[in-house]
């Protein structure tokens, strides 16, 4: 087996660090790396000319220029549901902080601290009432977006004895699946948020959902919700946002991103982005990505990529090394790649193929030494964006 440089950025759990075994060497100071593991920080893939590779310990990849990757066959990784109990383990609290007044009847018994000893009990009695709020059973919670936080979350929702009402513009069935059967399915955000009370945003970031949240989205919601945003800053159009609630349309704006113009404003409540922040999170999102990395560069396995499609296959004994051919997704690449490979007499022990619409991978396993002429023929096909060898000798 080969071994592997691995750039580590951001502070990665120890725990996942662990699992990386002798053939990887793992530093942040490698300048060329095969592999990189990042949380938050930018990642261009044009500065690593070797690069393989790149895996997000969190779920949301706009840090990395993914597009990029995938024209030069570097594949993406990100870490879906390992935050997603930290996430929700927050959202529900900050909810009922926002609805029990619970922020501002602490502000008022720390007041209290100054106050004679035998005064506290009586100023509280007197002005208890005005910290009065309400329960979240029995009212509708809307979710945007259903990956494993959203449904999480709209189970969490159950639990609490709420309507809950669901939609995702590019569902999953794995992860609709898990939905108790109380939720709703909504076929439009306009079905999902024109009766919520509460409406929770759980969405990746991308060119469709960049400022998703706007004027016309908040005209479709009802008078006097609340909106929640634990997702991504850019989802949401702050202006649009401020605007309905000074008008009164929106109660309240809940959030994990604090800017300039919100975190003064007296219908906003915010939290310093902690949403995937707790040691839990950082460990299961580490260890997954570990994983990932581990295996692709290892074995070509692909699990749960942003940009290449899923596929893993166990080598045999028998195998000699294993052929990765990356290419665009057209028709004939498989019968192609097999005829160069039977032309130079060998064998192909195991061909297994997946693609993704855009992608098309291919794990090849041969019980020979391959020829570097028959890589060569197979590159000089313009529908190959990358091949790849892994020798089990």
């Amino acid at each position: 087996m080969s071994s592997f440089t691995i750039k580590k950025i951001n502070a990665i759990s120890k725990e996942g660090l662990k699992l990386f075994d002798k053939e990887f060497k793992v530093s942040p100071d490698e300048a060329d790396p095969q592999g990189i593991l990042v949380r938050s920080s930018p990642v261009n893939v044009d500065d690593y000319p070797s690069l393989l590779a790149v895996a997000r310990a969190g779920a949301g990849v706009n840090n990395i220029n993914v597009d990029r990757a995938t024209e030069k066959g570097i594949c993406v990784f990100n870490t879906p549901g390992a935050n997603a109990n930290a996430v929700v383990d927050l959202v529900f609290p900050m909810i009922g902080v926002w609805k029990r007044n619970i922020y501002a009847g602490i502000q008022f018994c720390r007041s209290l601290a100054e106050m004679a000893p035998d005064k506290v009990s009586p100023e509280v009695e007197k002005r208890k009432s005005a910290f009065s709020g309400d329960e979240i059973a029995g009212k509708t919670l809307g979710v945007i977006g259903l990956g494993q936080i959203g449904v999480r979350l709209a189970n969490g929702g159950t639990y609490r004895f709420m309507k809950v009402r669901g939609f995702d513009p590019s569902p999953a069935l794995a992860n609709i699946h898990q939905l108790q059967p109380e939720v709703t399915l909504c076929r439009s955000v306009r079905d999902t948020v024109s009766n919520a009370d509460i409406v929770s945003l759980h969405l990746p970031l991308n060119n469709g959902t960049r400022g998703m949240v706007n004027r016309e989205f908040i005209a479709k919601m009802k008078k006097g919700a609340i909106l929640v945003n634990y997702s991504r800053e850019a989802i949401v159009d702050e202006e649009s946002v401020l605007e309905a609630l000074d008008s009164g349309y929106l109660e309240a704006f809940i959030t994990d991103f604090p800017t300039a113009r919100n975190v003064g404003h007296p219908k906003v409540l915010t939290t310093p982005h902690l949403g995937a922040s707790t040691s839990q999170s950082e460990e299961n999102c580490a260890c997954m990505a570990v994983r990932e990395l581990s295996t692709y560069l290892e074995y070509g396995n692909v699990v749960h990529s942003v940009n290449f499609p899923n596929i893993e296959s166990t080598p045999s004994d028998k195998v000699h090394t294993r052929i990765i051919v990356i290419n665009r997704d057209v028709p004939g690449m498989i019968a192609f790649a097999s005829n160069i490979i039977g032309s130079h007499g060998v064998n192909i022990a195991s061909y297994l193929n997946q693609s993704n619409g855009k992608i098309g991978y291919n794990i090849i396993d041969v019980e020979a030494a391959v020829p570097a002429k028959l890589i060569s023929e197979i590159e000089k096909n313009p529908d190959v964006v990358r091949t790849r060898l892994i020798s089990f000798v």
